[in-house]
């Protein structure tokens, strides 16, 4: 007489894939960054560089907002504490020589006029990215979208 039901390697076969699925599927779904990550993020650098900006012409001494690419994350003038940005983010920095500490790590700086030695962040992942431009001239930020297809960074 033939009993019904599953055999054991029929139900240890169906909880290694559940147990796979259970752990691959997350990862491929909510991978990276959402949209609304990255715009925080580089609205979180923008919103430094124009603190580091008021700060020059409040004290009317240079400030910097120093960026390091490698751990991701920015500290302002007169203050230690860490910025942290999303851990997938692409941060690349375009700036002076001159302010350039090492392969990693640089800086924008704002004069007491509230002129800046000018620059560029960028923060993106995959195809969607942010540019945050600081003007020479009058050290002015602005954010705009990534340009698709640019492989600047």
């Amino acid at each position: 007489m033939r009993q019904r039901g599953f055999s054991l390697l029929e139900v240890i076969a169906v909880i290694t894939i559940m147990g796979l699925a259970y752990v691959l599927v997350p990862k491929m779904v909510f991978s990276g960054v959402s949209g609304a990550e990255l715009r925080a993020n580089a609205r979180a650098v923008a919103t430094g560089l124009r603190i580091a900006r008021d700060v020059a012409i409040n004290t009317k001494r240079e400030a910097v907002m120093s960026l390091d690419m490698e751990n991701r994350e920015f500290t302002l003038p007169n203050n230690s504490k860490l910025h942290k940005l999303h851990d997938q983010l692409d941060v690349k920095l375009y700036t002076a020589q001159a302010d350039l500490i090492s392969d990693k790590v640089g800086t924008i700086r704002f004069f007491p006029d509230g002129s800046s030695n000018g620059g560029r962040v960028t923060l993106g992942t995959g195809e969607r990215g942010f540019e945050i431009d600081v003007d020479w001239l009058t050290g002015h930020v602005t954010i705009k979208d990534k340009p698709a297809g640019d492989t600047r960074g």
